[in-house]
């Protein structure tokens, strides 16, 4: 059957290509040398094959899905037609008159030469067989060339002596391989740093890297110098004069707001701004350089980087007009965004405890709210979960609230004025919240919150943020007789209900390498280490010695410490094929005033981006199981969510494509969770040293479509190994029956969710 179907998609591919033509189906490089090892023909194999012109029709297995799409829908007449939607999917036959074998083999003789082999030799040739065509290319390497010495040129022009400073960091080693693009990249490294000097004009194309390559021994000596014609202006080093800024630029109506007459000095900065929108001091934070400075293509770039993240502004341009006597004059225009705005967001979700819900969140946006770039942000949210099918009962869980969040432009500390480098504005956030959650029929939570920290960046992939402040009230209301009773035959779900006062702090550490230019291996960190109660723990630390529960305003509050740490690792495969991992572990220790952390702190696993063999915050504490989810009978009755102190998750995925936009995962997940204290109604959920015999494990396959703006992901998973069962029973892999309606029913989970996993 196999063979039939390859033979009729091959037919296919060929079936419809002009008559005195053939199909493309790639190129084959062939390294030609008795002195070069076989890892290096294998490298310089790679390398030429990059450079092959034209790329064949998609493969896969030998098969060429979107040249058969293209083939199959013909040429639709309509332009609204199934044809025309599966012609999109495919793509058109590359043939062998597409392909130049003589402009090819002078492309891989020249990067041969680039590369450092000399008088290398590059042949191309075709070879046809039943209407398929592929291309031969033998190349003839000579031999490599490296590096003897690199000598920069010794003169006393400030120019010359600049240059020579950046020597240290050359990029072109003795003994490395002659390689034009590491010149090129050299040229640009030197003018990086000349840039920051002071030389405005320089440019790269004034270097010149000469190279003699007749010294023998297949070696070459490279000189670097400046070139004679270089002109005076190049030679030079710059100087800020003066900075004048534009804060309400409006290049329609620019001439009436431009006079220097409405301008204000700040700090050596003159602001033009005759409505005085805007604090001058706001500019303060942004601008990295004063007149005087040495002119800085760091600091302009940084600049002209913390303007367009204030966040109050639509379009930042500058320029810089040269003075007499080797000074720049520099200018910002600045065009505001609408100071208020509004905005609506509606959002679905979809849980493996068989909760559907959606939530519709409305916004204020208030920039610029006290003339200092400080923006104002307010938000209204509702939403609703509701079961709609599964085998566990569940109960409707509404939420709604409140949140205010003011961001100030700068650091907010007393007696002391901070600007941290780099082309990030610290921030300062002010923060108040009010929620409600109703579990309907059970109980309902009501939570006040507020903080006040700092978020900073030191780079585009290196964020902090600190909350010294952090304060948390939760207050149960209308807890139902329904619940109350079943907190005699399970109390854990007391603490759930608890009356909770946390006061602390807070910091997270986040490292992403996917920001930016995504490298081919990438490393994700997020760390956070929260505390609560300690100041509050000395002023009642004779109550809590004595036993009992201090309390503040009432309420008892909260004592643990909390760490928490993300790690992730991405590996490209090659293509679009990616080996995604995470370990995720947390660890928090409650003491004092407290036996186990406050249930909002607390950790859970299971669910669409957790553990997805396992029904959203079912799974543990340790070997502990809920009865409930144990009979089928009892499962008409309340399913508690459970939570630990201590996390500990992993898990690996690996992502490949299918057809585009369609993607396939294949992935397997382990974990759970512990707490810290025993606690006798939950019998075996204490953390200890036996921990890795208790983790429950899932594997799983999934699809994802991804529409750029949108990742729509489905996963279909079951457990593999089951921590509440004997210890000799835990791996539950030879149990598994696809055909068993049974065991589907009481293993196979669905998720669907928006977005990847990790």
């Amino acid at each position: 059957m196999a063979g039939s179907l390859s033979a009729i998609i091959s037919c296919n591919n060929t079936k419809f290509l002009p008559a005195n033509d053939s199909l493309y189906t790639g190129a084959d490089i062939k390294i030609e040398s008795k002195e070069l090892s076989k890892k290096k023909k294998k490298l310089l194999t790679a390398q030429l094959k990059i450079l092959v012109r034209p790329k064949p029709n998609v493969s896969i297995f030998g098969f060429r899905p979107k040249l058969w799409f293209w083939n199959i829908s013909g040429t639709p007449k309509h332009k609204i037609s199934i044809k025309r939607l599966i012609k999109k999917l495919g793509e058109p036959p590359v043939l062998l008159s597409d392909v130049n074998t003589q402009k090819t083999s002078l492309v891989l003789q020249n990067n041969l030469e680039n590369t450092g082999y000399f008088r290398s030799s590059v042949t191309g040739d075709v070879v046809v067989k039943k209407k398929r065509a592929r291309a031969v290319y033998s190349a003839v390497p000579g031999p490599q060339y490296t590096i003897s010495q690199v000598v920069f040129q010794q003169d006393s022009s400030p120019l010359q002596q600049a240059i020579n400073l950046t020597k240290k960091w050359t990029l072109l080693k003795k003994g490395e391989p002659f390689n034009l693009d590491l010149i090129k990249t050299e040229r640009a490294r030197i003018d990086s740093r000349l840039k920051q000097r002071g030389f405005y004009f320089f440019d790269p194309g004034d270097i010149i890297l000469d190279v003699d390559s007749t010294i023998g021994n297949h070696l070459a000596n490279i000189y670097v110098n400046t070139k004679k014609n270089t002109s005076p202006a190049a030679r030079k080093i710059y100087h800020i004069n003066e900075v004048v800024i534009y804060p309400t630029f409006n290049a329609s109506v620019a001439a009436s707001d431009t006079s220097r007459s409405f301008g204000q000095m700040y700090d050596d900065y003159l602001v033009i701004d005759s409505s005085r929108f805007y604090k001058p001091r706001l500019f303060r934070q942004a601008m990295q350089f004063k007149p005087g400075d040495i002119y800085n293509r760091g600091e302009h770039n940084a600049t002209l980087s913390r303007l367009i993240n204030l966040g109050t502004f639509k379009f930042v341009k500058n320029r810089f007009e040269v003075t007499q006597d080797s000074l720049l004059n520099a200018y910002y225009y600045l065009t505001p965004l609408p100071k208020k705005s509004l905005h609506i967001e509606i959002g679905g979700t979809s849980k493996s405890n068989n909760l559907t819900g959606s939530q519709i969140t409305a916004g204020f946006t208030n920039r610029n709210t006290f003339k200092g770039g400080e923006i104002l942000n307010v938000t209204v949210t509702g939403g609703a979960e509701v079961q709609v099918s599964g085998n566990y009962k569940g109960y409707n869980t509404y939420r709604y609230g409140a949140e205010a969040n003011l961001a100030i432009p700068r650091f907010v500390v007393p007696f002391f004025y901070i600007n941290p480098p780099g082309g990030f504005v610290p921030r300062t956030n002010v923060q108040l919240g009010y929620d409600v959650l109703s579990k309907q029929s059970l109980f309902t939570l009501n939570s006040i919150r507020g903080a006040y920290g700092y978020t900073w960046k030191e780079s585009e992939r290196k964020e902090h943020t600190f909350y010294p402040v952090s304060v948390q009230y939760v207050q149960p209301r209308n807890v139902s007789q329904l619940y109350l009773d079943s907190i005699k035959n399970n109390p854990a779900l007391k603490h759930i209900i608890d009356t909770q006062f946390i006061l602390g702090a807070n910091y997270n550490y986040l490292f992403n390498e996917l920001v930016g230019r995504v490298p081919d291996n990438a490393f994700y960190f997020n760390g956070l280490v929260d505390v609560s109660g300690n100041v509050a723990g000395l002023v009642k630390r004779n109550v809590i010695k004595s036993g009992d529960t201090a309390r503040i305003f009432g309420a008892p509050f909260a004592q643990y410490a909390k760490v928490e740490t993300d790690f992730r690792y991405y590996r490209n495969l090659g293509g679009k094929n990616v080996w995604a991992n995470r370990i995720d572990v947390g660890l928090g220790i409650p003491y004092g005033n407290s036996r186990q952390l406050p249930f909002i702190k607390q950790f859970f696993v299971g669910g669409n981006n957790s553990l997805r063999a396992f029904r959203s915050r079912a799974l543990g504490p340790g070997k502990y199981i809920d009865p409930t989810l144990l009979d089928p009978l009892k499962r008409k009755g309340f399913v508690p969510d459970q939570s630990g102190d201590i996390k500990l998750e992993m898990n690996t995925e690996l992502r490949f494509k299918i057809v585009s936009p369609v993607y396939g995962a294949a992935f397997v997940d382990a974990g759970n969770i512990w707490l810290y204290n025993e606690d006798v109604s939950r019998q075996g959920s204490k953390f200890s040293s036996d921990f890795l015999k208790e983790l429950a494990a899932g594997a799983g396959l999934g699809l994802r479509i991804d529409i750029s703006i949108l990742i729509l992901r489905l996963d279909l998973a079951f457990p593999i190994r089951k921590p509440w069962l004997p210890e000799s029973d835990r791996w539950v892999i030879n149990d598994i029956k696809f055909g068993s309606s049974l065991w589907r029913k009481e293993n196979l989970v669905f998720n669907l969710a928006i977005g990847y996993p990790f």
